[in-house]
């Protein structure tokens, strides 16, 4: 249930709200008190992305000290569930709007990028532009490559590097996004291309991390680098 992970989250956020009054007062010396900031920190941004960033931060202490003390509660459980059912549609309403904002504003985006020199469109929408050229074999579905990456937001954000990591990846063509299985069998060894993926062809209006908000246009800085030997693949460990 949507709501008791919502009541749940909030517990989790008021435990490091509870025992401060405020930011100056908060010690973070311990591994208690960095994992208790920690919990807080991510639990509000995840609320945050949820849009649940109003909540009453001296309300949530308020009800964390009288379930502690074994205090009478102030609201009913009844009243309870419809505060947090009400609470849920209102992010629930903010989430849709973004997600149409998202949208909107990824089509308006493809379809200034389609007119630059460069850049070519396929019949599935996937835009691309090759960056550096190579003659090496070009990659089947059935293959597994090896590749470095950048990914990022069409605002520049990144929010995944294989390059920033310092190391490549390998990954089968078939079992990525689909704008990367298409992507990936038009280059060949040792080219660059950046793909730019329209929403449909990469994750659609889920959202796989606070990191890409749903319907978003993603756009990588793509290299392959090989194509795995399958007999090496299969060989078996010495």
């Amino acid at each position: 249930m949507k709501q008791h992970r919502l009541a749940a989250a909030v517990a989790l956020v008021s435990l490091v709200l509870a025992g401060c009054d405020s930011q100056t007062s908060v010690e973070l010396k311990t591994p208690a008190q960095k994992a208790s900031y920690g919990i807080g920190l991510n639990m509000g941004k995840s609320l945050a992305q949820e849009g649940m960033d109003d909540l009453d931060s001296k309300a949530v202490a308020q009800g964390i000290e009288d379930a502690v003390g074994k205090k009478e509660q102030k609201l009913k459980d009844d009243e309870l569930v419809e505060a947090f059912a009400a609470l849920q549609k209102r992010a629930e309403e903010r989430m849709a709007k973004m997600s149409e904002e998202s949208a909107s504003a990824g089509k308006k985006f493809l379809e200034d990028n389609a007119k630059k020199a460069g850049v070519t469109t396929t019949a599935s929408g996937l835009q691309y532009e090759v960056v550096k050229k190579a003659d090496g074999a070009q990659p089947k579905p059935t293959d597994v490559v090896t590749v470095h990456y950048t990914g990022t937001l069409t605002n520049g954000t990144v929010f995944d590097s294989s390059v920033e990591r310092g190391s490549p990846i390998d990954l089968p063509v078939s079992g990525v996004i689909p704008g990367w299985v298409e992507g990936l069998q038009l280059m060949h060894v040792g080219e660059k291309y950046k793909l730019y993926i329209p929403s449909e062809l990469a994750y659609g209006a889920q959202s796989p991390s606070p990191a890409i908000p749903a319907n978003s246009v993603l756009v990588f800085d793509l290299e392959l680098l090989a194509i795995k030997d399958p007999a090496k693949q299969d060989a078996p460990a010495k």
